[in-house]
């Protein structure tokens, strides 16, 4: 299995590993992968969540092993234990899954990922981001944050920075946050009220965000009608980074501040966000640096330092 694909920035593609549970076929962006081991010995761990089956230390790391089984609310009897553990890396931390058969990567684009409808995700509670044609397959792509969130909360916005902040003054400059998921989306929507900024627009992904944007564009109002861009990167139809591409290459549009806000900022998506021109890349859960660095851009009108990137 080929597990060293290349894919330029910006292309809206993506690589998805295909794996199976009890026969049924599901997903993950290879982009979250750090290794695929074959099963080894867990230590259990004490009072701790049903789901979690332990931890092992490979190569001086600890890291926590989900059993997708019990997480997904699959039933247990006679099955034997999952041959393989997909080792990830998101929200800077290190989780592995376990899993029975880890089948080979494929390419695809965003445009061909389908949004699961209310009927497969309900509003709040779905663990599907999106559903991928294969063959005579259907690969279910699974929101593995929403996974770990349900079985460990703390890792979940930190919504605490917010509060810690304390009384703010209102600031109306229209923001716009391209984020596929509706709970997300609030949160954030939520979290930046309550740190003063009264005037967010929010869009289902890139796409919503870049028709809206050339609709300014038309109107002669970009600057009126938008001062910051904040942009995850996993999105159906239009990722973040097609997004920022698109903005980077119009001479009109170009100039907007943009900020990732994403599960994916390790070193490679790092590199990938500042190759394409992000002024600042922030880790989902701080939310608190995300309300900071908007106020760099708004407020003091400066792009934050280096380091903040």
């Amino acid at each position: 299995m080929d597990t060293n694909i290349l894919l330029e920035s910006g292309t809206n593609e993506l690589e998805v590993l295909e794996f199976t549970i009890s026969g049924n076929h599901y997903g993950i962006n290879v982009a979250k992968v750090r290794e695929i081991l074959s099963m080894t010995d867990i230590t259990p761990i004490p009072n701790s969540h049903p789901c979690i089956e332990g931890i092992f230390m490979p190569r001086d790391t600890i890291i926590t092993v989900i059993n997708l089984v019990r997480a997904l609310g699959f039933e247990e009897m006679n099955r034997q234990k999952g041959e393989m553990l997909i080792v990830t890396n998101f929200n800077n931390l290190n989780i592995a899954f376990e899993v029975d058969q880890v089948l080979g990567i494929h390419r695809v684009s965003w445009m061909d990922i389908v949004k699961p409808d209310n009927t497969v995700n309900a509003p709040g509670v779905g663990i599907a981001t999106g559903i991928i044609k294969k063959l005579e397959n259907l690969i279910i792509v699974l929101d593995f944050e929403r996974i770990v969130e349900e079985i460990c909360p703390e890792t979940s916005l930190k919504m605490s920075e917010v509060a810690q902040l304390g009384e703010r003054e209102r600031n109306n400059s229209p923001l716009f946050l391209a984020e596929d998921s509706p709970m997300l989306s609030k949160l954030v929507k939520d979290a930046l009220t309550t740190a003063g900024y009264t005037n967010l627009n929010c869009y289902a992904n890139g796409e919503e965000l870049w028709n809206k944007l050339l609709e300014l564009k038309k109107n002669n109002g970009v600057d009126y009608g938008v001062k910051v861009v904040i942009t995850d990167i996993e999105m159906p139809q239009m990722d973040g980074h097609r997004l920022i591409r698109l903005i980077r290459n119009d001479e009109a549009l170009q100039h907007l501040p943009i900020i990732v806000f994403s599960s994916l900022i390790n070193d490679e998506m790092k590199r990938k966000g500042e190759k394409l021109g992000a002024d600042a890349q922030i880790t989902k859960p701080e939310i608190g640096k995300l309300v900071q660095t908007i106020d760099e851009l708004i407020v003091n009108g400066r792009k934050p330092d280096d380091e903040e990137i």
